[in-house]
C-alpha cells in the first residue's frame, strides 16, 4: 500500500484544517451526510471526557478521531473519498464553539476563536477569515440538502431548517450552552476558563489524512475502510467503480444524475426489513443474471463484492455502459411489479405476481431477474403468454418444493439451473425435479399450514388468485393470515387446516381478529352504519353469504385447496 500514497502523518485538527492550502471537497459521487443523534453525542461525549475542564488535563495528551482518506485533485483540492462524515460532524462542532464565543474578549479567548475561524474559512494574512470561503465544499450529488451545510458554516445559524446538518449543528449547540448554563458570560475569567475545551479540542485531538497519491490510489484505500459507525455497502464500492469509468470518458455529470435517481427508485420499490440496502439488492439480482451467462451452477451462496471484484472489477470498469443499462432496466422492471403497473403487464400476470410477492422466500426475485433480463423485448416489456406461463411454473415448483423440502438453501440448486436455461434460451422445465402427485398430495395434507408460516400465506395468496372471477388486489398496505373459525370453538386439527384460513386485509383484521365466524361476517361483507368497507376478496363475500361455516365445510374447502394446486402443478408440467 506505501506506493499508493503521498503522506501519512497524524494531526491535530488545527493543524490539518488551519493550514492555509487545506482545502477540502466532498466529490460528487460520494454518498449523503448520514450521521445522526447516537454518532453526533457519541462524538461529543468523547471529547468532553478527554478535554476535561479540571485541573487533571495534561496538555500533551491526544485523542484520535479517526483517519481521512484523500488525494490532491486538479484543482489542488483535498478530495474525500473516505471520513467525510467525521469531516463535516468536527466542522459543525467548531462553528458551534465559535457562535457561542461571538462575544468574548479576553486575549486568549479572542486568539483561540481566530484559530477556529481559520479550521472553517481561509483567511486573509491577518487571520480574518472571507466569511463565503469555507474549508469545505460538498458536491454530493444526491444530497439534496446539502446547500444548508454551507450556510451553517457561514452563518452560524439553523433555527429552523430540517437537514441532518442543522439537527447536529443544533445538539451541539445545546451542548455547548449547557457548559455555561447559570454563568455569567461576560466575565473574562469564566471566558478564559471555558475557551480551553474548544482550544484542546482543536489542539490536542488528532486526525490521520491518509493522502493518496492518485484517485485509483484512494479509491482502493476507500474499499478497505469505514466511516465510524457506518460501515461502506457493496454498492458504495461499485458506485465509485463505475464513476471512474464513466468520468474516464466525460460522462461523469451523466453518471452523477442518472445513479440519483436509481437510488431513490430503489429505495421507494424494495422497501423490507429483509433489505438492509435497496440499492446491494438490485445489485444482487442483476449479479445472478451476470452469474448464469457465465454458467456458474454452484449453489453456494456467493458474496455480493466477492462476485463483483472479479478480474479486478472488470464488470464495473470494462463494461460500465452495459452493466449499467441493464441495472436501470432491471429497476425499471422491478419498479412496474412493486406499482402493479398495467401499462406493463396484464391482470393475470399482475395476479400471479401478486402470489409471488407472498412467496414462502425471496428466491422467486432472483429466477425471474434473469427471465426478464433475458427475454425484455426493445421496449422493456414482456411477452404477456410467455411471461405468464413461467410465472405459474416457478410459483408451483417454489411452493411445493417449499413444503417438501426443508431449507431455501435447497431450492439454489435447481433454481440455478434453470437460471442457465433461461439465459439459453431453453424451456424452464425443472425436469431432475418432477413430484409424485400422490406423494405430494400426501405431503400437504400432513403438512401443518400454521398461521406463523410462510408457506401457509404463500398458499392462501395462490388460492385467492386460482378464482378466475377474482381481480388483483393491491400490494399495500397489505394482507395477513386470518382464521375463519375461532380457536376453541372447533377441533384444533380442523382450526390450523388450510381450510380455515384466509388472507384478509390487515384493516380488517385488526377488527376481527377475536371474533367467531358469525361475528366476522359482518365485517367480511362492510357494516353500512359505521361506514366500514368490507373485504375484495370475492371468496370471503360467498362464504360470508352463509349463516354458518362448521367443521364439514372447512374440512372440504381444505380438500378443494389441496386437490386444486395438485392439479396446478400437473398443469404445469411437475409431476412424474
Amino acid at each position: 500500500m506505501s506506493g499508493m500514497l503521498t503522506s501519512v502523518e497524524q494531526k491535530k485538527i488545527y493543524q490539518l484544517l488551519g493550514e492555509k492550502d487545506s482545502l477540502f471537497l466532498i466529490p460528487d459521487y460520494q454518498r449523503p451526510y448520514a450521521w445522526g443523534e447516537d454518532e453526533c453525542s457519541a462524538l461529543w461525549n468523547d471529547v468532553l471526557e478527554f478535554a476535561s475542564l479540571d485541573s487533571t488535563f495534561n496538555t500533551n495528551d491526544e485523542y484520535f478521531l479517526g483517519p481521512i482518506v484523500t488525494f490532491s485533485n486538479q484543482d489542488g483540492k483535498f478530495e474525500v473519498i473516505d471520513g467525510q462524515q467525521r469531516l463535516i460532524t468536527i466542522l459543525l462542532l467548531l462553528r458551534a464553539f465559535y457562535q457561542d464565543m461571538e462575544n468574548f474578549s479576553d486575549a486568549w479567548s479572542l486568539e483561540v476563536r481566530k484559530n477556529i475561524g481559520r479550521c472553517i474559512w481561509i483567511t486573509d494574512e491577518q487571520g480574518k477569515p472571507f466569511s463565503d470561503r469555507l474549508k469545505i465544499e460538498s458536491q454530493v450529488a444526491t444530497d439534496d440538502e446539502s446547500k444548508e451545510l454551507t450556510d451553517i458554516l457561514e452563518s452560524g445559524l439553523a433555527e429552523k431548517e430540517k437537514s441532518k446538518y442543522a439537527v447536529n449543528y443544533r445538539l451541539f449547540q445545546e451542548q455547548i450552552r449547557a457548559l455555561s448554563e447559570g454563568k455569567d458570560k461576560s466575565n473574562t475569567e469564566f471566558q478564559n476558563y471555558y475557551s480551553k475545551l474548544p482550544n484542546r479540542l482543536i489542539c490536542n485531538c488528532i486526525l490521520l489524512p491518509i493522502q493518496a497519491n492518485s484517485q485509483d490510489a484512494a479509491l482502493r484505500i476507500f474499499s478497505t475502510l469505514n466511516d465510524r459507525g457506518k460501515p461502506l455497502s457493496d454498492s458504495d464500492i461499485f458506485k465509485v467503480k463505475l464513476y471512474k469509468a464513466f468520468s474516464d470518458e466525460k460522462q461523469k455529470d451523466f453518471f452523477v444524475e442518472e445513479w440519483k435517481n436509481l437510488e431513490i427508485l430503489c429505495a421507494r420499490i424494495f422497501v423490507s426489513e429483509k433489505i438492509p440496502n435497496p440499492m446491494d439488492e438490485l445489485f444482487t439480482r442483476y449479479m445472478h443474471f451476470e452469474r448464469s451467462k457465465a454458467g456458474i451452477k454452484d449453489s453456494t451462496q456467493e458474496g455480493l463484492r466477492s462476485f463483483y471484484e472479479k478480474n479486478n472489477y472488470s464488470l464495473l470498469t470494462l463494461e460500465h455502459k452495459r452493466v449499467f443499462a441493464n441495472l436501470m432496466s432491471l429497476a425499471e422492471f422491478w419498479r412496474g411489479v412493486a406499482d402493479q403497473d398495467e401499462d406493463k403487464f396484464s391482470p393475470r400476470v399482475l395476479k400471479r405476481l401478486f402470489v409471488l410477492n407472498h412467496a414462502p422466500n425471496s428466491a422467486w426475485t432472483l429466477i425471474t431477474s434473469v427471465y426478464f433480463m433475458q427475454n425484455r423485448q426493445i421496449d422493456g416489456k414482456l411477452d404477456d403468454e410467455k411471461f405468464y406461463g413461467f410465472l405459474g411454473k416457478i410459483i408451483a415448483f417454489i411452493w411445493a418444493y417449499t413444503v417438501t423440502n426443508s431449507g431455501v438453501g435447497r431450492l439454489r440448486t435447481p433454481l440455478y439451473g434453470e437460471m442457465i436455461n433461461i439465459v439459453n434460451d431453453r424451456e424452464v422445465s425443472f425436469t431432475e425435479y418432477k413430484f409424485d402427485a400422490d406423494i405430494l398430495r400426501k405431503k400437504f395434507l400432513e403438512h401443518r399450514f400454521s398461521g406463523k408460516t410462510k408457506i401457509t400465506r404463500s398458499m392462501l395468496a395462490w388460492w385467492l388468485m386460482n378464482d378466475r372471477e377474482q381481480s388483483y388486489l393491491p400490494l399495500a398496505p397489505g394482507f395477513e393470515t386470518e382464521h375463519l373459525r375461532k380457536k376453541g370453538k372447533i377441533n384444533p386439527e380442523l382450526y390450523e387446516m388450510l381450510g380455515n384460513k384466509t388472507l384478509i386485509e390487515g384493516k380488517i383484521k385488526a377488527s376481527t381478529a377475536n371474533l367467531d365466524f358469525a361475528e366476522k361476517r359482518r365485517y367480511f361483507t362492510g357494516i353500512t352504519i359505521i361506514r366500514k368497507a368490507g373485504t375484495k376478496i370475492r371468496e370471503l363475500t360467498e362464504i360470508s353469504a352463509k349463516n354458518n361455516f362448521n367443521a364439514k365445510d372447512i374440512s372440504q374447502r381444505n380438500k378443494r385447496i389441496i386437490d386444486s394446486f395438485i392439479q396446478f402443478i400437473t398443469e404445469n408440467g411437475l409431476t412424474k
